[in-house]
């Protein structure tokens, strides 16, 4: 499957947020956030339509999807009942790349795409290998045994459980095991993160 596979420092500065979000390293420490791409920035004012796309950017970066795949979310989230941002949101929280980094078995969501394409995860018992596969409320997303000795997973986990797990999510630690409970509500989700700006955007 094809992925961006370039500088995530140059994107994080561009869009101005960390797309990586590690949790075995501070990206921010590594890259001035702050400074704008190029030898010689020039910092100007962004149009409305600049800050619409640089939102859009920001999502398809930050969850590891293509536009064309992006549009196919929104295309959904508006053809759902209720509000198409937050319905976006969470149709792109419940992948299951991205649910297995907030089960804390990746450090960051292409690690756990990886996990996924490697067919290190089993759902509900059985190996799934489709990062963009839509897990479902009750689901059980466990590491599979063969993978548990994997350094890199034991690490990620130790460090999601200091942290803290989010409440829609349950995760055993000792069995390398976790269940997604349900969908998360907005107001559990990034607030860093403008989904009408995006809606905003599709909409023209």
């Amino acid at each position: 499957m094809a992925r961006y596979l370039g500088p995530n420092c140059r994107v994080s500065r561009r869009l101005g947020t960390d797309v990586r979000l590690s949790r075995l390293s501070n990206l921010s420490a590594k890259c001035n956030l702050e400074a704008q791409p190029g030898m010689h920035p020039k910092k100007a004012r962004r149009t409305d339509h600049g800050n619409q796309l640089c939102e859009k950017q920001k999502f398809r970066f930050m969850y590891g999807v293509l536009e064309k795949q992006f549009r196919k979310y929104y295309a959904e989230a508006a053809r759902r009942k209720g509000a198409t941002g937050e319905i976006l949101f969470q149709l792109l929280e419940c992948r299951l790349d991205n649910v297995v980094y907030r089960l804390g078995f990746g450090s960051t969501r292409a690690e756990s795409r990886q996990l996924v394409r490697h067919k290190a995860i089993l759902v509900n018992g059985k190996i799934v290998n489709i990062p963009s596969y839509s897990v479902k409320a009750g689901d059980e997303i466990e590491v599979r045994e063969k993978s548990k000795t994997q350094v890199r997973v034991s690490d990620s986990l130790r460090l999601a459980e200091g942290t803290g797990f989010p409440e829609w999510v349950e995760v055993d630690v000792s069995k390398f095991k976790g269940t997604f409970k349900r969908v998360p509500d907005r107001s559990e989700l990034p607030a860093e993160l403008n989904e009408q700006l995006v809606v905003e955007l599709y909409a023209k």
